[in-house]
């Protein structure tokens, strides 16, 4: 009987001892596999091989440096001609000032190209007084009054057929004509001659004339211009001539700035398009107008990009993400917070703002469009061959 209990004390004691060790070793199990895990999701999270070409750039760096990264997706292009042309005032908002009488100049007050004058303002005066004609305002107002004087008695004669009707409507003819040329000269008559008045309110866009030179009835004297709407002209080639239907707006750079101007922000439209090319020209002009907003100056030539009808299905990105480099263009895809890497890419057109890209990029990536230079100088400091970084 003894031996019976003894048998069975030792079977259990065994058994809970074999049981304990399974369960210690599930759990030993389960815990390194929970570790093995975690530390593989930080280092698919937190570990990148870094190559030549890419650039480790932290957050608070980036941000300082005003680097701004964009996801880029397929959207709307337009087709671009990019070209030449220049500014000019729109019809009707500029003026030529001319002489009206024959004479001498003299500025009451300077006249310089940028002032800005008002409708009716005096410019300058025009004087023959001590020419051998005479002022010629006396010489009208002489020529007046002697032809009002014939008038009159002409009148009082034609009733009793002194003076035939044929002859007293000549004397009429000749009175009416002396009288319109005499207010014409006398209404802007000044103390040191006639006064030329700008016809329009705007600014000087020239001045043809200097002090004391001698003028003509007729000649030009002073270009004024209203800037408030411009006419954008460009010259386009022949070749491009098939393509000029489409053309429905189009963006345009000064000299003096980099900033590329919109005509549809500035309430511009197409007004027409040539059929032919000149006569000693080989380009074909594209008219468009539009507001100006005190920033374009008129007669200015500028680099034109004429668009047409948007394209779909077009990678496109900000001119300002372009790293150029001896001809070859790259930009800087973000791969993550604090990693950058240089992407060649292959460019098509360009309406001033932004450029197709043709090959290099696709949708979903986000690329650095603002302060791409900041990050080409960190790649110069801190890009590292096969380095690896852990967080």
């Amino acid at each position: 009987m003894k031996k019976y209990i003894l048998t069975g004390t030792l079977a259990a004691f065994l058994l809970g001892s074999c049981h304990h060790h399974a369960l210690h070793d599930h759990e030993a199990d389960e815990h390194n596999h929970n570790v093995e895990t975690a530390q593989k999701q930080v280092e698919d999270e937190h570990e990148h091989e870094h190559s030549s070409d890419e650039v480790v750039m932290s957050p608070e760096k980036a941000h300082a440096a005003g680097v701004v990264a964009k996801v880029v997706e397929p959207g709307e292009f337009r087709r671009v001609i990019v070209t030449g042309g220049h500014i000019s005032s729109a019809q009707g908002h500029e003026a030529t000032v001319v002489a009206s009488v024959s004479g001498i100049v003299s500025f009451s007050h300077p006249v310089t190209e940028g002032m800005s004058v008002g409708a009716g303002s005096s410019l300058l005066s025009i004087s023959g007084e001590h020419l051998q004609n005479g002022d010629p305002v006396k010489r009208a107002r002489i020529a007046y009054e002697t032809a009002k004087n014939e008038y009159e008695r002409a009148a009082k004669l034609v009733g009793r057929k002194i003076v035939s009707q044929k002859d007293f409507n000549l004397i009429k003819e000749n009175y009416e004509n002396a009288k319109i040329a005499y207010e014409a000269l006398a209404v802007n008559k000044s103390g040191k001659g006639v006064a030329v008045k700008s016809p329009i309110a705007g600014f000087v866009k020239s001045c043809l004339v200097k002090e004391g030179d001698y003028v003509t009835v007729g000649q030009p004297l002073i270009s004024v211009t209203q800037t408030n709407r411009l006419q954008l002209k460009a010259d386009v080639s022949e070749r491009h001539y098939a393509l000029l239907h489409s053309i429905v707006s189009a963006n345009f750079k000064t000299p003096y700035s980099d900033k590329a101007y919109c005509l549809d922000d500035l309430n511009g439209r197409l007004l027409s398009y040539g059929r032919s090319a000149g006569d000693a020209s080989y380009y074909i002009p594209v008219t468009f107008e539009f507001d100006n907003r005190g920033e374009i100056l008129p007669g200015a030539y500028v680099e034109v990009f004429l668009l047409s009808e948007p394209l779909s299905g077009v990678i496109s990105i900000p001119v300002s993400a372009l790293i150029e480099e001896q001809g070859i263009y790259s930009v800087y895809i973000q791969l993550d917070a604090d990693c950058y890497r240089k992407q060649e890419v292959k460019l098509g057109a360009t309406n001033g703002n932004e450029v197709e890209i043709l090959a290099g990029l696709k949708g979903g990536e986000k690329v650095v469009t603002e302060g791409a230079y900041h990050v080409k100088l960190a790649s110069a400091n801190n890009a590292i061959p096969g380095h690896t970084h852990n967080h």
